[in-house]
């Protein structure tokens, strides 16, 4: 049909008159037109009509007016006038003929045999026989066609080829009539690789052109057929030239779009055939595959922007307005448009296989990197212009290309947080510009590509390989300095996203380790501490907390993450950037101490559900970090202070209580040596006031804390002071702790006050315990020095665990120090880590120690009578001492209450310490500590019973001392814990006292059972089981005693009598022993020799027994 160009066909305007009998418009028609139609008019004309309106009738008037004058008419009307029923039958016979005896055979039962060529045949007939010869020739080819099981074949027809009787032959078809979907089933699948598919294809074509209306229907089948893509393609180019839109989306692209991206795979890898076969094949302008690639072109060419400056700009140019780009961006109408386009051409090149040519290349990437308005459709442009980028790198092939994408990608950084704000899309690109940086730096390669896909909507194949380019240009080029990072940590809001956690994990790793073996220099920097304290600027401190901060709490807790993390991330490679010869930079101290830890902890506890893990993580960082801020009693603490008690505090606030200033409160303090109310008043209106709206009080408060160590001042200011110091310790315990400890120094004339730093404290935690001597009788102020004692023993461990990694290089000994002397066997290295170990124990037990001290009664309390064992024993009449009462001498009774409490409050440290550590109890007890203490440590100390666990040790230690005081522990531990371990280490203890006498001395028997003897006495009223064991050995040793003393034989042995009578019958001693003159008289302590005093303590011993045990105690 390649002389179908020069052939008349229907045209629209003919075919619409046509088809709806418009006899005005068919009148208009030229006469080649109409001759086309006549068949039809002539049908019109001649067959009776369903309509029998008036209107009909005056219209078939005018038609048969109008073929009056054409003489083809006369041979149409006798084609019509044919017997059609006995034609069916004849040629249902001849079909069945042809399938019988085959498409070559000569027999024909519609026609004779034919005595010339069949065009002179068809010349020389009449109507009816030209029918019979145009229909053998139409079923002669159908049988060559079914026998060629849909193959096409090319056949020479004398009669169709001639153009002399191509209009009769013409008509004859017209009167037979065809079907189009018949020539698309028996179709090619592929039309433009043969010439039967051209040949169906420009006949659909040209029939659908006579017929737009019916062209989408023909498409459609060509879809559902999967037969003659090529049509399909057309028939859309044809239908999107007649479209009158510019800016709305075509129809060629909604039509490939859904055959690439719809759910039907047939449809798509037939279309994907067509795609790719087309390609293989030499383009030229009659391929509908360069058409429908031609008219895409200009479609994206038709959107592009016509002004575009290729200037970069630069950070310096300043004088621009923000968010407004020297790039001329895509107009707001034609955004949607180009989203289409980008994801066609995705589907073209990533399902498809489409190779795009230098000119679709150059194009879609001007159109990828245009810039379009602040809208939600402006957003999904600019993540699928993104993914595509990453999808197919290789649209960007020259450096220039390169440049101007590296621009793109830097403006899509500058402008996000714009775009979010505008366009009021919360999920905007920002988001997946997070991810894939992330992704790229932790080499996550397949989570880009599943991200990519997802975001384009189709499945595409993406090497890994072929992101390196792209991996390298956002690793080195675009996101190689920690701004970025810093600037989403700044702008970031709840609800959190949860990659932002994972995303900061990845760039401290990208500072500490280089992302290539080859290249240890490609490492990013940290975030410097002048960006991070302007973070936290407005939070340290100042009279308008939270009002001048600048930042969210939610940057500010996301920095303090990314701080702690670092730290701990630096000191757990330390050994690898040793290795490395690589020393990254840590944060100072001093930064540090202006960040407000505990603070902003309190803030993310309120905002667990926005935080995500956030808040938990800071937990744990601060748990293994600052162990001081993780102090369980802050956290009950804290738990009161935000309760339901602090609301209804608050209800109470008045106007005058907010007015106080840090100046008042000053002066108060100033008047106090005068006057107390004033300063009592402002106190309790402070009570009233938030953790946060304290802070500004703190300075003054701990400042003036010394003056309230001065005599007179009341218990009450003390308390106040003692309840606004916990509430400030919430919320900045380490700057509070400084600040206290400073203020409370020993004040001493003409010397100058050392100001301790908090590095200060954390090496030496003792320093708190060098204040002033008062503080330690001052119950308020020392509840508070133990805190901080507790506080810097945790911090100080913290630290030289720190200190321990940061230097962990000098743990590799030197190879001269490996090797000893030739027969000389080396001793056992002492580790760094053995030697923190014993440092730590060694402040933990010299804290101890002192705190113990601090128990005993000073020289002067001595003096005024104050028995430390009686005031331990009796706690209920102290406290019932401590009430008011006039008949008591006021400083007597503040002595009492105050040493009291004070010792209640050090068992109490001294509790948590051992429960914590019980190596500390097993340390200071092997140290020891004087005897009179026993009974408030182990009455005050609930842990104590574990001393039980190394008493046999302890007992077993070859110094007396040791021995003595082992022995008076486990007599006030068998009193306090009545328990079956109790009972038999005091077995083991009276065994080693029976073995003891005899190996000792006299002199050091004397030293030893003098002190011990008691405890005989308590190991009884414990365990009564254990009297026959200790009669004896009191016996026993009163007469070990008596043989050393030969000249006093005489003094000595009626003390044996006594004491063996008394053995055997105790019960007729009693009443004797009751007697106070016998207690007073019988004995003779004018003796001063050792074992004499001895005979005479053992026989009170064994008295004390026997009272206790005759009385049924």
């Amino acid at each position: 049909m390649t002389e179908c160009t020069s052939l008349q066909f229907v045209s629209p305007f003919a075919f619409e008159a046509m088809q709806k009998v418009d006899v005005v418009r068919l009148a208009s028609l030229s006469d080649p037109e109409l001759r086309l139609l006549l068949p039809c008019l002539v049908r019109m004309a001649l067959c009776a009509p369903a309509d029998q309106s008036q209107s009909w009738a005056q219209d078939k008037k005018l038609i048969l007016r109008l073929l009056s004058g054409v003489e083809a008419v006369n041979s149409i009307v006798a084609l019509l006038s044919v017997d059609f029923h006995a034609l069916e039958q004849d040629a249902s016979k001849e079909q069945q003929l042809r399938h019988k005896l085959g498409g070559g055979s000569g027999e024909s039962i519609l026609v004779s045999q034919l005595q010339h060529g069949l065009t002179l045949e068809f010349e020389h007939s009449d109507s009816p026989r030209r029918l019979r010869l145009v229909l053998s020739e139409l079923l002669a080819i159908m049988n060559k066609v079914s026998e060629s099981s849909g193959e096409f074949f090319f056949k020479s027809s004398e009669l169709f080829e001639s153009p002399v009787y191509l209009e009769e032959a013409a008509d004859v078809l017209c009167i037979l009539q065809a079907v189009c979907r018949g020539l698309i089933k028996n179709g090619e699948r592929q039309d433009e690789e043969s010439l039967g598919g051209r040949r169906r294809t420009d006949a659909l074509r040209f029939l659908c052109k006579m017929n737009p209306s019916q062209a989408l229907k023909v498409r459609g089948m060509v879809v559902e057929e999967c037969h003659l893509p090529g049509l399909g393609v057309a028939l859309t180019l044809d239908h999107t030239k007649n479209e009158a839109s510019e800016d709305g989306v075509s129809d060629l692209v909604c039509f490939v779009s859904g055959l690439l991206l719809g759910t039907n795979a047939k449809v798509r890898t037939w279309f994907g055939t067509f795609i790719r076969n087309g390609q293989q094949r030499k383009e030229t302008s009659s391929s509908v595959l360069w058409q429908m690639r031609r008219q895409l072109l200009l479609e994206l060419m038709g959107i592009l922007p016509t002004v575009r400056s290729t200037r970069i700009v630069e950070e310096a140019d300043v004088e621009m307005e923000p968010n407004v780009s020297v790039y001329s961006g895509l107009k707001e109408e034609h955004v949607v448009k180009a989203s289409a386009l980008l994801r066609l051409y995705c589907a073209l090149m990533g399902i498809a296989g489409l190779k795009p040519t230098e000119e679709e290349a150059e194009q879609l990437l001007q159109l990828m990197t245009s810039r379009p308005p602040a809208t939600p459709a402006g957003v999904r442009f600019v993540s699928l212009s993104f993914c595509m980028l990453l999808a197919f790198s290789t649209l960007v092939s020259t450096p220039e290309q390169e440049q101007l994408m590296v621009v793109w990608l830097s403006w899509m950084i500058k402008e996000e947080a714009y775009f979010e704000s505008t366009s009021g899309v919360s999920a905007s690109f920002g988001e997946m510009l997070l991810l894939v940086a992330m992704y790229f730096h932790s080499n996550q390669l397949s989570a880009i590509i599943d991200l990519v896909c997802s975001t384009l909507g189709m499945k595409i194949v993406i090497k890994p390989s072929s992101l390196s380019r792209m991996k390298t240009i956002f690793t080195q080029e675009i996101f190689t300095e920690q701004d970025w990072i810093y600037r989403q940590l700044c702008e970031t809001s709840t609800p959190l996203h949860p990659q932002l956690l994972p995303l900061i994990d990845v760039y401290i790793n990208s500072v500490l380790t280089p992302a290539s073996k080859s290249n240890p220099e490609a490492t990013n920097q940290p975030v410097t501490e002048q960006e991070i304290l302007n973070i936290f600027q407005g939070v340290t401190g100042g009279d308008n907390l939270r009002l001048n901060q600048r930042f969210s709490i939610t940057a500010q807790l996301l920095v303090l993450y990314y701080i702690l993390s670092y730290e701990e991330a630096l000191l757990a490679n330390t050994k690898t950037l040793a290795a490395m010869q690589r020393k990254p930079k840590s944060y100072s101290s001093s930064l540090m101490d202006q960040i407000p830890i505990k603070f902003l902890i309190r803030q993310a506890q309120g905002l667990q559900q926005e935080l995500g893990g956030l808040h938990s993580a800071l937990l744990r960082l601060l748990a293994t970090n600052y162990p001081h801020l993780c102090i369980v009693d802050d956290w009950i603490c804290e738990e009161e202070i935000t309760g339901t008690d602090a609301l209804l505090r608050r209800m109470l606030l008045t106007n005058n209580a907010k007015n106080h200033s840090p100046k008042q409160l000053q002066e108060a303090f100033s008047a106090v040596p005068v006057s107390h109310t004033q300063v009592m008043q402002i106190l309790e209106h402070l009570t009233l006031l938030s953790a946060s709206e304290l802070i500004p009080y703190a300075e003054v408060l701990t400042s003036n804390m010394n003056q309230l160590l001065n005599s007179g001042v009341p218990r009450r200011i003390l308390q106040t002071v003692n309840k606004l110091w916990m509430v400030l310790n919430t919320v900045m315990p380490r700057r509070l702790w400084v600040m206290t400890v400073n203020a409370l120094q020993p004040s001493i004339k003409f010397v100058r006050q050392q100001k301790y730093t908090q590095n200060d404290l954390m090496i030496d935690p003792l320093i708190v315990l060098r204040c002033d001597q008062r503080v330690y009788r001052c119950p308020p102020l020392m509840d508070i020095t133990l805190h901080m004692l507790n506080g810097y023993l945790l911090a100080s461990k913290a630290y030289l665990s720190a200190h321990l990694k940061e230097t962990a290089e000098q743990d590799r000994p030197s190879q001269n120090n490996t090797i000893g002397l030739v027969g000389q066997t080396d001793g056992p290295e002492v580790t760094r880590e053995e030697l923190k170990n014993a440092l730590l124990a060694a402040q933990d037990s010299a804290a101890v120690q002192i705190l113990l001290e601090i128990c005993l009664p000073t020289e002067e309390e001595r003096a005024k009578g104050v028995n430390p064992d009686s005031s331990l024993r009796n706690v209920q009449s102290v406290i019932t001492a401590s009430s008011p009462n006039k008949g008591l001498e006021e400083g007597e009774d503040n002595l009492l209450c105050n040493l009291r409490e004070v010792q209640c409050l050090i068992c109490c440290l001294l509790h948590q310490m051992y429960i914590a550590d019980p190596n500390i109890a097993k340390l200071v007890h092997f140290q020891g500590y004087p005897c009179e203490l026993l009974p408030l440590t182990v009455a005050g100390i609930p842990s104590m019973h574990i001393c039980l666990d190394f008493i046999p040790e302890l007992i077993a230690q070859p110094e007396l001392e040791k021995q003595i005081f082992a022995i008076q522990l486990l007599s006030h531990l068998c009193i306090q814990y009545a328990l079956p371990k109790s009972l038999s280490v005091a077995r083991l203890a009276v065994n080693v006292m029976g073995t003891l006498l005899t190996v000792l001395t006299q002199a050091k028997r004397y030293a030893f059972f003098m002190p011990t003897l008691p405890s005989l006495v308590s190991f009884c009223r414990a365990f009564p089981p254990l009297y026959e064991d200790i009669m004896s050995l009191l016996i026993q040793i009163g007469q070990v005693c008596a043989s050393d003393v030969a000249t006093q034989t005489r003094d000595i042995d009626p003390i044996i009598t006594r004491l063996q009578q008394i053995k055997e019958k105790p019960s007729g001693w009693s009443g004797i022993l009751k007697d106070p003159s016998y207690k007073n008289g019988s004995q003779d302590t004018r003796s001063m020799d050792p074992d004499v005093q001895l005979c005479h303590c053992i026989e009170s011993t064994i008295i004390e027994i026997i009272n206790m045990s005759v009385s049924g105690i």
